[in-house]
């Protein structure tokens, strides 16, 4: 009698349970062995902005953090000397001038007297060649007050690359030599230089991926890759660099927590789609023979974010319900 009620109450039981699309075998599966290490952000260029004359610092237009492009004038430098020298090489230009001018009209004057009859043809050639002599004078002097005015020119300090300015270390009124930096400035994409333990060095892999904790409580994690492994070690670490999307607004020199692979596990992985939250406690429906069971489990994020790992709660063999 009672299996005959059982037989009849359980197409009723199971047309009150909610739809599910089926189950799946939990099974252990290998995926990496991430470590949780500290990356600091770099760039691939820190070139310093030096200057080309010495002089005194006459103004500054940028400060640090500020973006600029390549050939943007950062500082000027001023030597006293170059407008001396261009007051003294201007005059010089001046007088030859004035010669040059005196020398065509006698060379005129001489070429006609020449047509006439009235002078020699020594005297002519003398008066033409007052006139090359004084061309060349005129042709020298305006070359040297041409490299002064580029010497002028080459006390403008410029961006060598785009970039963003890191620091500035002058201020106007400040001394400088020849070559001397006046900023860093730093170019290219910005990456992840990682130290391991050198007992992981072996496990390290071109190409394996990283994941990069949020800067900030809910913000977004951000992927990446391992570009490249150095072969020397430094101070018992591993070194190795990762390229991460969408850190340029990074502070050069900042520390973020990264999750390196460094070898591989076994672990039990299900959809994130059949975990489900109730009073903060997280659920996963057991399939049974007599319908589903609640189960409690403990579980982290896996590497896809489409799945979870269980920690606890479920065993390999188990079959769990998926939505």
């Amino acid at each position: 009698m009672h299996s005959l009620l059982r037989s009849a109450a359980l197409p009723l039981l199971l047309a009150t349970l909610p739809a599910w699309a089926g189950e799946i075998t939990v099974s252990p599966q290998t995926v990496p062995n991430m470590k949780a290490i500290f990356g600091q952000a770099e760039s691939r260029d820190i070139v310093p902005a030096r200057t080309r004359i010495g002089g005194t610092i006459v103004q500054r237009n940028v400060d640090e953090g500020a973006q600029v492009k390549a050939g943007d004038v950062i500082a000027v430098v001023a030597d006293q000397k170059l407008a001396l020298q261009a007051q003294s090489l201007d005059g010089q230009i001046s007088a030859l001038v004035s010669q040059m001018e005196n020398a065509e009209v006698a060379l005129k004057r001489a070429q006609d007297l020449l047509k006439s009859g009235f002078t020699t043809r020594a005297a002519y050639d003398q008066a033409k060649t007052n006139v090359d002599v004084l061309a060349h004078q005129l042709d020298s002097m305006k070359a040297q007050r041409a490299v002064v005015a580029q010497q002028t020119r080459e006390g403008e300090v410029l961006a060598p690359k785009d970039g963003r300015v890191l620091t500035i270390s002058v201020v106007p009124g400040a001394v400088v030599q020849p070559g001397e930096p006046i900023a860093r400035v730093a170019a290219g994409t910005l990456y992840l230089r990682l130290a391991l333990p050198e007992r992981h060095a072996p496990l390290l892999q071109l190409g394996a991926p990283v994941k990069v904790a949020p800067r900030v409580a809910g913000g977004p994690s951000r992927m990446g890759k391992i570009v490249r492994i150095y072969p020397e070690l430094d101070n018992g670490r591993v070194i190795a660099d990762a390229e991460v999307e969408n850190i340029d607004n990074y502070f050069v020199g900042e520390r973020v927590r990264v999750f390196a692979p460094v070898g591989e596990r076994t672990a039990l992985v299900i959809p994130r789609a059949a975990v489900a939250t109730r009073s903060g406690v997280d659920y996963v429906k057991l399939a049974r023979a007599d319908g589903p069971l609640d189960v409690a489990v403990v579980f982290t994020d896996a590497a896809d974010p489409q799945n979870v790992e269980i920690l606890s709660g479920l065993k390999a063999g188990d079959r769990i319900v998926t939505p």
